[in-house]
Parts: C-alpha cells; structure tokens; sequence
C-alpha cells in the first residue's frame, strides 16, 4: 500500500510504500500543481474504497431504499427513481457497508465516473455498480468529488475500464487514482469558489447546446428553402427542367436500346393539369392523381419526379467473411458505419476493400464516382458522394445519377427528405427503405444551372455555420 507521494530534491516525483520500497512516479504526474500542494492516491486520503453486494437483490415494493449506478447520472442523488428491499437483506448488506453523509458514490459502470455525494441522512444500501469513498478527516469530501468530476480523472478512469459488453471501472483503478491535494484551508476555498462558479459553468453549456441547436437548426432551414427554389432566385434565362428531363430520358432511351439497362415497366412522368393538379401519366396511357403525395410548392420552371427517373437505384452487398480471397483488394467497399463519424460531402474510401473476386461473390456493384451514397438501414439516411469508383454493403440504396452534374444537388435534397423517407421504412427488427420504395421517393428538379446555384449557396452558408460550431466548440 502507498504511504505518501512526495517530490524529491531533484523536482522528481517518488512514492513511497508501506514495506519501505520507493518508486519514481514522474511520468504519472499529470500537471504542476503549486508548491503547498501534494499528490496522493485516493486510497492513501480514504478510509474506505468498497462496492456495494455483487449479488443482485430480491426486490420488494417496500422496505429499504438500494440505489445502483443510475441513481448518480445527474451528479446528484436521484431519491426519486429508487428500489427497495427487505429488512432481512438490509441488514445483510448495512453489516458490510453503512453509507453516511459525506460519502462519495461513484458509478462503476453504466454511466461510468459520474460521482454524487451523500447530502442528507438516509439509510439505504448499493450495489455494485457503485464505489463508495470516505475520506480522511482532514481531506474535504467535496474537494475530492469535484477531483473525481474534473477531466483529468474522468481521462485516467476511461482509460481503466476493462470488460467486454459493459466495460467496468475496477476498484483497484479507483483506489491507485492520484488526486492533487491542496493544504486543508485551501481545499475549503477550491469548493467555495468551485460552487460559485458552477451556475455559471453551467447556463455558458446551456447556451452553448442552445447555440448549437439553432446551428443545427438553420442548416435544415437552409435546406428547406433550397428544394422548394426559395434560397436562390430564379434565372427565366435558364434551360427549364423539363428539357433537363428530356434529355435524361433520350440517354435511358439509347441505353435500353443497347441492352445496358432494363425499361421499367412502372415507367411514369409526373405533371401539373389545368386544374393545378398533380397527376402521373404511366407508359401504358393509365394516369392517377398524387396530389396527397406532392410535399411543397415548387417554381414554374422545376418538374416533380420519382427518384428512379434521374438516376439507378443501387443495392451493395458482402462477401463471405470466411474467404480471404475476397478481402483487402483493390476496391474500396463502403459501410454505413464508415460514414457515421464522416463530415465530407465525398468519401474515396471506408475502413476495408475487397477484391474482384469478392464483389463478384456478393453481388454488389461497383459504382462510379458522383454516386450518391445513402445507407438503408441501421440508420437510415448517412449520406455521401463516391469521390471514386467503389462498392457498399447491403447496408445502401445508392443513386447512380443519369447526369453527375446533379450528384450534390440529390445529395442535399436526399439529406432534407430523409424524414419522409423514414417514415415510409418498413421492417420489425429494424427499419429498412427498400430499394422500390426509394426509387418512387419524390423529389423537386430544378434547372441544371440554377441546381448549381443552389449547392454553392448551401456549401457557403453551411460553411459559416460550422466555423461558428467550431468556434463555440
């Protein structure tokens, strides 16, 4: 067991133990701290570091009140959300561990270093989910805690967890902590200037997440207002987007002619009548109105259109783990996990490739450069654009676009109707849009021009709007 940590006449910092033994600590020593000031173990400044019963309880619905990890989320007690059990176990337990006024309570799991002191005279047991610490005498209690909240802790008990599923904070992790220990007037101080300033510590974070919301906020306003051609003015001198519309169809046309690509029997286009209906007009004559499933209004010179109509719907898919000859070749394969942390508009590559070998096994395409990425599943809506060639897993239903030049703008105005498409997944398990249900997801076209206006005036106003995230950040 340590007895103390001193600082020695060369500035270096030792530790010393109770079978005499001394150890240089330097490279644990995480910050300089003033002269007065000492470093010692949390075990060396407690009286007691223990958990509560490893046996999970019988409950009852009345008795004796036993808190676990969840009650010390908030940094308070929550008295409100307890359970109880019996006077027998009680006293079992109370034997073993008496929690009193001025304990510390630790989560060792769950929501894994938030710490609560005991405030009020209650009698109640734990389980072990939660570390009780009693300090010395001449150690505040509450100097201590607010050690354990600071970073420098939360840091050294992240870095301890140990366990797979749900990692633990060991005991033996909590106890070898060092906590930098002011002389005993001082800590009094720390704590009163600590707790005047967390009212404020804590309406700057209100503000700050309020400020971020509003970000968050503005940027699906902004892309709003661009798919109903609200964010930039319209050009009369622009191609309209019924001639955009022409031309992809000319291009499917000779595509299907050369045997590329298969005519879709659910062929349709989608018009305003003289009535200021909407109606879709399908290839075998047949018309019906879907006036219920138009979203907004849309300027004169933009068309409504299925997704299928300006672009191919595109599945992924994965090659048996278990054949290496499918894996770590030369395409990338991508993952809706691979885009889950990814900020870019494009992405070149995820965290595996496959071989040829493999993509042929799994069925899945490989798609070119400006495809739009959207995962299916397990969420839906990760969105980016294929800066290069490369595949998915099943995970997707990708936009290959008839023209690339429309890639962002289906990119921007995928992101702004993902909760509609949402709302039309299917599936128990999890929800998944399947890849039919995706290809009759309607979606506004502007002219090809003004699309481009559109997406340079989205990038220059996200752009402001994350450097003032970075800067609150």
């Amino acid at each position: 067991m340590t007895l103390f940590v001193c600082r020695s006449m060369d500035n270096l910092h030792y530790e010393k133990f109770a079978d005499g033994t001394v150890k240089c600590i330097e490279d644990e020593i995480p910050f300089e701290v003033p002269e007065s000031w000492a470093w010692a173990r949390l075990q060396s400044i407690s009286t007691m570091i223990t958990d509560g019963t490893h046996k999970t309880p019988q409950y009852s619905n009345s008795g004796y009140i036993f808190l676990s990890s969840r009650n010390v989320t908030s940094g308070k007690i929550d008295w409100d959300n307890i359970m109880y059990i019996p006077e027998s176990l009680h006293q079992e337990l109370y034997s073993r561990v008496a929690p009193r006024i001025g304990d510390i309570l630790l989560a060792k799991n769950g929501t894994t270093g938030a710490a609560a002191i005991i405030d009020e005279e209650k009698i109640f047991d734990i389980y072990v989910s939660l570390a009780l610490i009693r300090t010395v005498k001449d150690i505040n209690s509450y100097f201590t805690l607010y050690a354990i909240r600071s970073t420098y802790v939360q840091a050294h008990f992240f870095k301890s967890l140990k366990g797979i599923g749900v990692p633990n904070l060991h005991l033996e992790h909590i106890r070898h902590t060092l906590i930098p220990i002011p002389p005993i007037s001082e800590q009094g101080r720390c704590v009163s200037k600590i707790e005047k300033l967390i009212p404020i510590i804590a309406s700057i974070q209100a503000n700050k997440e309020n400020l971020i919301e509003t970000i968050n906020t503005t940027k699906s306003k902004i892309l709003d207002l661009a798919i109903r051609g609200k964010l930039v003015p319209q050009d009369e001198s622009d191609e309209p987007a019924s001639v955009l519309l022409e031309r992809i169809q000319a291009e499917k046309e000779e595509l299907i002619k050369q045997g590329k690509i298969k005519r879709d029997k659910r062929e349709s286009v989608i018009y305003r009548g003289t009535d200021n209906s909407y109606y879709e007009r399908f290839a075998d004559g047949s018309e019906k109105c879907i006036d219920e499933e138009i979203p907004f209004e849309i300027p004169g010179s933009w068309l409504f259109v299925r997704l299928k109509e300006i672009g191919s719907i595109i599945g992924g898919g994965t090659p048996r783990t278990s054949n290496e000859s499918y894996w770590d070749g030369n395409i990338y394969w991508i993952t809706p996990a691979d885009l889950s942390n990814h900020s870019d508009i494009y992405i070149s590559h995820g965290s595996r490739s496959i071989t040829e070998l493999g993509l042929k096994d799994s069925s899945a395409t490989l798609m070119p450069a400006h495809t739009v990425l959207y995962s299916s599943r397990a969420p839906i809506g990760h969105i980016a654009i294929a800066a290069n060639a490369l595949a998915t897993n099943q995970g997707f239903k990708s936009v290959v676009p008839h023209d690339t030049r429309m890639s962002l703008f289906v990119y921007f105005c995928l992101k702004e109707r993902t909760p509609s498409i949402v709302l039309r997944a299917t599936g128990t398990t999890f929800k998944e849009i399947s890849g039919t249900a995706m290809a009759e997801t309607i979606v506004p076209l502007p002219p090809l021009r003004e699309q481009k206006r559109i997406c340079n005036k989205i990038r220059s106003l996200f752009t402001l709007l994350e450097n003032m995230h970075q800067i609150i950040d």
